[in-house]
């Protein structure tokens, strides 16, 4: 993952978090930053911003094994 500075974060545009607005949280400019979003806001995100972050991390990087839809059956 390549090192997010307090600086680049402070520039980066709302769009490129998953919870944005005033709160800015969750990075996800790159593959492995929205792997870690996904994992953080499992463990201590509210219900609204786990749907959210999967919302969009899984819009940004649809490779993402946990953003992969399974099926009934199958």
């Amino acid at each position: 993952m390549a090192k997010l500075t307090y600086k680049a974060r402070k520039r980066l545009p709302a769009r490129k978090f998953a919870v944005d607005g005033k709160k800015r949280k969750y990075p996800i400019t790159d593959r492995a930053h929205a792997a870690n979003a996904l994992s953080r806001v499992s463990a201590h995100g509210t219900p609204a911003e786990k749907k959210a972050v999967r919302a969009k991390a899984c819009a940004a990087h649809p490779t993402l094994p946990s953003c992969k839809t399974r099926r009934k059956g199958k």
